[in-house]
Formats: C-alpha cells, structure tokens, sequence
C-alpha cells in the first residue's frame, strides 16, 4: 500500500501535468486535490529537491514541472516518498535486509511468489508516466501497455 504522502505527491504531479506548462500555486493545488496546505508544502519541496519540479515567485509564479510529464514515472515519485518497492525486506534492492524467521532464501516458497509480485509491480510503476495516467479514456496508452505486459491480460 502507498502512503497518503505519495498519493498526494502524484495528485499534486497530475494536476501540475493538467496545466500544461501554466504555474499553479500551492493553495490551488491543494484546494483542487483536497490536500492539507501544509503537507503539500513538505511534498513539493521534496519534489524541487530532486528535479521534478520547480517554483518562481511573482505575478507568474507558482509551481511548474521541471521534467516532462512523460519523463516523470510513478516508480520514481513511489520511492523518493516512500522509499523502496518491495513486498518483504529481502526482495528490496537498495534496502535489502534479510528476513528474520527465514532459513533459506532461496528456498522460501513466500519469497519466491512475492518477487513475481514486486517484479511486476516495479516493471508497470516503472513504465507508467504521469503523461500515461492522464491519457484519454478509451485510447490505448503506454499504462494500458504496461499493464497487459506485466500481468499477460488485456487492459
């Protein structure tokens, strides 16, 4: 499950999309997606931090996106918030950290089904862009791509 922080970090992404290279300032943001004004503050400064976004002062000012819409995947936006994507400690791959009560990796039925799991959730998150999720209902999108590749069923 993602936390509340990154849900709102890619509603906030999604809306910045929405503008089409028009600035919004934090207030609207968080008025339109219904985030707490403060919280959306701590995301997006968390979000100027690494290049996602940007902001300018003045009549002209609010919050921009730094990176196409397209270029901004949700694996990313999930693990600077978040951290890692992984079901269990030991199928992380910058946080690995093996699991306490397991005798064997490599022989762990759990893990074995979990990595199925996190291999095609990382593959989908990884493909999907913010360009991807607001693509029009009813045509084909690189998400839908994604989402019959990972799980082999048609979008």
């Amino acid at each position: 499950m993602i936390s509340q922080k990154a849900k709102y970090a890619l509603r906030a992404l999604l809306a910045l999309a929405r503008a089409e290279g028009g600035g919004l300032v934090t207030a609207q943001i968080a008025e339109e997606q219904r985030i707490p004004r403060k919280f959306l503050e701590q995301i997006l400064l968390d979000l100027k931090r690494v290049g996602i976004v940007h902001s300018r002062r003045g009549k002209l000012g609010g919050y921009y996106l730094l990176k196409p819409a397209d270029a901004i995947t949700f694996g990313e936006v999930l693990r600077l918030i978040d951290g890692p994507i992984a079901p269990l400690p030991c199928l992380s791959r910058i946080a690995y950290r093996r699991c306490e009560d397991c005798t064997s990796e490599s022989g762990c039925e759990i893990r074995r089904v979990f990595a199925h799991v996190a291999q095609s959730a990382r593959d989908v998150l990884d493909r999907t862009t913010i360009a991807d999720a607001l693509a029009h209902p009813g045509k084909a999108s690189s998400l839908d791509d994604a989402l019959e590749a990972a799980s082999g069923i048609p979008a």
